[in-house]
């Protein structure tokens, strides 16, 4: 499922979501937000305290957290997978993101090296 691209580009312009809308964006409440920080699954970068009403989290949270939650609408899943999802979907990019990093290092890579064996 793609995100609207109103959401892309407000996720663009900013660096930071309130749990409010993160909730919102995401299609969960607040409890379920709470327990999935009790998990680990997310991290808030402002936690709760008296100055600050409600967490703030970083917006790169966002996109695995809504492919989870629609995973667990479609697969009636509990909170815990949700959570488990969550961390093998921040994985997979992490991994895309070598693998692509790796491609365009070892496309300049053969580029190099096959002209330099014309040359000998």
């Amino acid at each position: 499922m793609k995100p609207p691209l109103l959401d892309m580009a407000w996720l663009n312009e900013r660096q930071v979501v309130t749990q409010s809308e993160l909730a919102r964006i995401c299609a969960m409440s607040r409890a379920e937000l709470d327990e999935l920080v009790d998990y680990g699954a997310l991290v808030a970068l402002v936690p709760l305290n008296g100055a600050q009403p409600e967490r703030i989290f970083s917006t790169e949270c966002v996109m695995p957290l809504r492919t989870a939650s629609q995973l667990r609408h479609d697969f009636v899943l509990d909170l815990f997978m949700v959570a488990v999802l969550m961390v093998y979907l921040r994985r997979i990019e992490s991994l895309e993101q070598q693998v692509r990093s790796l491609s365009g290092a070892m496309s300049c890579g053969v580029s190099r090296s096959s002209g330099a064996t014309k040359n000998i």
